[in-house]
């Protein structure tokens, strides 16, 4: 337990930036919450990122430390790349919520908790011995305790509802509070809750009433330490129409703006798989754009009808998670041997099997860049942010098509589930690429494996007159398309797929951060970006030479790349994973890049990331890269889990 004296909490109103996590039992409605004050920090005009981490359980027993869920929201009026590191506040709304999230608070930090849910049996199931209320555990914070379960009752009482019921709207009370915190309007919410309660008015006015409650009582309670109102002007941006989007949502618009683009109708084949799922649920709203979603039986059924669409002229899509992706490995040889387009979106997430569907990795990127039978090239793309996945997914649209292969875009949990302001595209920025079929011989005899300058086959519509062809997973012999298993044939059919990959147009790597040639390079690839990009950030103010590269194209490599790299003393490679593209790089390049990985289903620190780069600087030998060493203030250690219940 902690044993320091109180501290004196940072004054937040001299923050440019301020990040704020709510946590409770997964019943609590924690994302939500986050969700709904990330909506309002939006329209106040401050940049945000956020980060909802819950547990995989679908219900995990209430009040225990493995049924805790969390949302933490990084905002403020400068740029903003990632969702924090430590938080300032802290919404503990049960023992358990407390004690998984309370080492991860910045000393002096202010805490606000639901003294109502503090009774014996919860402080059991958090595997509290006394009442952290009661001792000095929280000493050194700033501590707000409020027997919130009682003041919501008491806001909703004229409704009429049921204890259970009414007990419901208690993150509404802490969502009106954190409004009244930090300056945020309330009407917005207001309306938010009359459309989803259209049907339930009562429920509807019950959660206004809390919502509005505690606002109020950040408003009479001001005068007494430690709540005080802080408020963030909005961060300077460029003119436009801004909204918040997740990577999921971002990954879903651009799919269908590349389809658009392509004039293409567009065909989703997908199986639910968490981190995956959220975007065959945004696709399915968005029919009018000529999209039409599948949800399969499983996921080579999802996969497989995806390449039949395309073999009938649509452009097919899929999407999954790691073991998905497992699955879907066979069917994804069928696409590169028949060469048709497809896009395969891979949200990846912890571990092998069923590992971690809740949490973060990047472990799938051996999977994406080598993962299939025979030597079955791919083209292989990866999303940094949310907003970037919107570009990426029309990245990926483009060369399936142009090139006729099917094409792997990378996210990942984070990605998938965290958000932040997106400056809407206007489509005229875009130019079009309309796909091209094939209706008539181009000479006297149908030759439909005969290439184009990309190395690509023509794609010809079933049913188009005179245009008959074979098809299928069969080795064919090149321009003709006939059934071929010779040697010479075989051999020439494999260069040709390599080759094609190998040459997709891609444009040339560009340094994110910093100069283009010095003492470190920190080289990163999809959701790695903004921690890196801050820790990179920091160290050149404290005038290091270090500059921040970040890559898109995982494969092909930008032809650049190696040229680039070379030019820096040394390199790099945050990872969330063990070490694999740092394998790829040196494989490619023959350069001795230097890994720091993390696998503990979370993402990095910036004060991680920060910590290695000073080890180049520091003139110690031999210290640089390795593991980052588990953290557990991110995550309850399972020794500490309920008895019995581990996993």
């Amino acid at each position: 337990m902690a044993t320091q004296t109180a501290q004196t909490r940072s004054d937040l109103s001299n923050q440019e930036a301020i990040t704020v996590r709510f946590a409770g039992d997964s019943g609590d409605g924690m994302q939500l919450t986050g969700g709904q004050f990330t909506l309002s920090t939006a329209l106040a005009g401050n940049d945000l990122a956020t980060f909802p981490d819950f547990p995989a359980e679908i219900r995990a027993p209430q009040g225990t430390l493995f049924g805790v869920s969390a949302f933490q929201i990084n905002f403020g009026a400068r740029q903003v790349d990632t969702a924090g590191d430590a938080p300032d506040v802290l919404v503990a709304m049960n023992p358990a919520a407390l004690k998984v999230n309370l080492p991860a608070l910045k000393p002096g930090g202010l805490v606000i908790i639901d003294t109502g849910e503090f009774t014996k049996r919860n402080l059991d199931k958090a595997k509290y011995d006394t009442s952290p209320l009661d001792d000095d555990t929280l000493a050194m914070f700033d501590t707000l305790k409020l027997d919130i379960s009682e003041m919501t009752l008491e806001a909703v009482k004229p409704f009429g509802l049921g204890k259970k019921e009414a007990l419901r709207s208690k993150n509404m009370w802490t969502l009106g509070l954190a409004l009244w915190m930090f300056d945020r309007p309330r009407a917005p919410l207001h309306d938010w809750l009359r459309a989803k309660f259209k049907n339930k008015p009562d429920i509807a006015n019950a959660n206004i009433a809390a919502l509005d409650a505690g606002h109020a009582y950040g408003e009479t309670a001001e005068l007494a330490a430690p709540l005080k109102q802080v408020h963030l002007d909005p961060v300077p941006s460029a003119p436009g129409l801004y909204r918040t989007v997740t990577g999921a949502e971002a990954v879903s618009l651009g799919l269908v703006a590349g389809a658009r683009l392509l004039d293409l109708p567009m065909f989703f084949g997908g199986y639910p798989i968490t981190p995956a799922s959220a975007i065959l649920h945004h696709l399915a709203k968005l029919k009018e754009f000529g999209v039409t979603t599948f949800q399969a039986e499983d996921e080579i059924a999802a996969i497989c009808a995806a390449i039949g669409a395309s073999y009938a002229g649509s452009l097919g899509v899929t999407s999954s998670s790691g073991p998905g992706i497992a699955l879907k490995g066979e069917a994804m040889g069928l696409g590169i041997m028949t060469e048709l387009p497809l896009v395969i979106v891979n949200s990846q997430r912890g571990g092998p099997s069923t590992g971690l569907p809740t949490k973060t990795e990047q472990s799938d990127l051996y999977q994406a860049v080598y993962g299939r039978n025979g030597d079955a090239p791919m083209p292989v793309i990866a999303a940094r942010s949310p907003g970037d996945a919107f570009e990426c997914a029309i990245e990926a649209c483009r060369i399936a098509v142009q090139y006729m292969t099917p094409v792997m875009l990378l996210t990942d949990g984070y990605i998938a589930n965290a958000s932040e302001p997106w400056m809407v595209p206007d489509p005229d920025d875009f130019e079009a690429f309309p796909a091209q079929f094939l209706t008539e011989p181009r000479g006297e005899e149908l030759l439909p494996y005969k290439r184009n300058e990309r190395g690509a086959r023509p794609w010809i519509k079933p049913g188009t007159p005179g245009m008959m062809h074979r098809i299928g997973g069969i080795e064919k012999a090149a321009d003709t398309g006939h059934i071929d298993y010779s040697p010479d044939n075989h051999q020439l059919m494999t260069e040709i797929r390599r080759d094609k990959v190998l040459g997709v147009d891609i444009p040339d790597q560009d340094v994110c951060l910093g100069e283009d040639s010095g003492t470190l390079a920190v080289v990163g690839w999809g959701s790695t970006y903004g921690p890196i990009h801050q820790a990179v950030t920091r160290a050149r103010d404290k005038g290091l030479s270090v500059s921040h590269i970040h890559v898109r194209h995982i494969w092909p490599l930008p032809g650049n790349l190696g040229d680039l790299l070379r030019k820096f003393d040394h390199v790099l490679m945050p990872e969330m994973n063990t070490g694999q593209f740092k394998t790829v790089l040196r494989d490619q390049f023959l350069i001795d890049v230097q890994p720091l990985t993390k696998t503990s289903g979370q993402p990095f620190a910036i004060a991680e990331i920060e910590e290695e780069i000073g080890k180049f600087f520091d003139g110690i030998p031999d210290n640089e890269g390795g593991q980052v060493p588990v953290n557990d203030d991110q995550l309850p250690s399972p020794n500490t889990g309920p008895e019995g219940d581990e996993q």
